[in-house]
């Protein structure tokens, strides 16, 4: 069975692939970098479904935040990827935010969410990718944020070597058991989610990076979030230097 399944995967992989072959092209010659400017509109509209369905994990996942903040002080936050900003309202009243995401095009969004949460403190926005984020201090943060990024950064381990040089929590949707159909799904289909995603890869056991990555202590738990079968598969958790 397992065997069949992955012949299976292999053909319609490659018949998915072919058919991707207009948007292989496109992304060869530059033109891709068009769907860039569209992608954070894409993405506001998802988040924001996204954010409802699972805002009672978002809220659990957060609530620890405020075990990191030292007497008297404020609570930094970095968070990689930051997307359109639909995690600040699930960050503790009063903290500073350092935002970083390879996509320029997100800052007009980021700052309109900046201002419909105005407990938080904007720091300022980096546009940088999670493998090299030079310009952040060592030990210069309390709590870094990771959500729906690391399928989409080109090296995980180097990511949360940065991750670990600057410091604390995280989050992913992750690849489906293997005697799944979500995993025959996600694999044949990743071809074309990878452009969708801007970068997106559902087939990645992003568990597996966390757990050598290091940290003095780990703590994931795999769950089914309420979303299109081949996205199901999460883990959730937080991670400490």
């Amino acid at each position: 069975m397992v065997a069949k399944m992955s012949l299976a995967i292999r053909f319609w992989t490659l018949v998915v692939n072919m058919l991707c072959i207009p948007m292989h092209v496109i992304n060869a010659v530059g033109l891709y970098k068009v769907y860039k400017r569209v992608f954070p509109m894409i993405l506001r509209s998802f988040s924001a479904s996204y954010n409802q369905k699972m805002h009672e994990r978002k809220v659990e996942l957060f609530r620890s935040l405020s075990e990191f903040i030292k007497p008297g002080g404020k609570l930094t936050i970095l968070e990689i990827g930051c997307g359109t900003g639909t995690n600040f309202q699930f960050y503790p009243p009063g903290c500073k935010v350092i935002c970083t995401d390879p996509n320029p095009h997100f800052q007009k969004y980021l700052e309109k969410s900046m201002k419909e949460n105005e407990q938080l403190t904007f720091d300022r926005f980096v546009v940088t990718s999670g493998e090299d984020m030079a310009s952040v201090e060592d030990e210069s943060v309390d709590v870094v944020v990771c959500t729906l990024v690391l399928c989409t950064v080109r090296d995980i381990p180097q990511t949360l070597r940065e991750v670990h040089r600057i410091l604390r929590p995280v989050r992913k949707h992750v690849v489906a058991d293997s005697s799944t159909w979500a995993y025959f799904f996600q694999h044949v289909l990743q071809p074309a989610w990878y452009y969708f995603g801007d970068g997106c890869k559902i087939t990645r056991e992003t568990w597996k990076y966390l757990e050598g990555a290091g940290f003095s202590e780990l703590k994931l738990r795999h769950v089914e979030a309420p979303l299109v079968f081949i996205l199901k598969p999460h883990i959730v958790g937080s991670a400490v230097k």
